[in-house]
């Protein structure tokens, strides 16, 4: 079950990382040195808030940690992680889903 739960969380994070970078990338936006960037540019130019953008670049550093260091996982963190924080994944889908509407319409 842990590691389920460890994985699921990681593709979700690597996925919003990738919209970042197709947003990035569409927009010819400033090339992000470090994955924790990608979604600080985002805020820095209006398409997530800026506020939501510094919460939620820390979630990419917890990325890294799933991805590569598979042992060192703090089980503690990743729970507080869960109870705390997975509704800003679903934020990001709707400030996304906001910046592509009002894009494209």
């Amino acid at each position: 079950m842990r590691g389920a739960v460890e994985r699921y969380m990681e593709i979700s994070l690597a996925c919003m990382i990738d919209i970042c970078e197709m947003i990035i990338s569409s927009e010819k936006l400033r090339r992000p040195d470090t994955y924790r960037e990608v979604i600080l540019i985002l805020g820095q130019h209006d398409i997530l808030p800026k506020e939501f953008a510094k919460k939620l670049s820390h979630a990419a550093g917890f990325r890294n940690v799933l991805f590569h260091m598979y042992a060192d996982i703090d089980l503690e963190k990743l729970y507080s992680h869960l109870q705390n924080d997975i509704d800003d994944l679903e934020l990001f889908a709707e400030y996304v889903a906001k910046y592509l509407v009002s894009k494209y319409e």
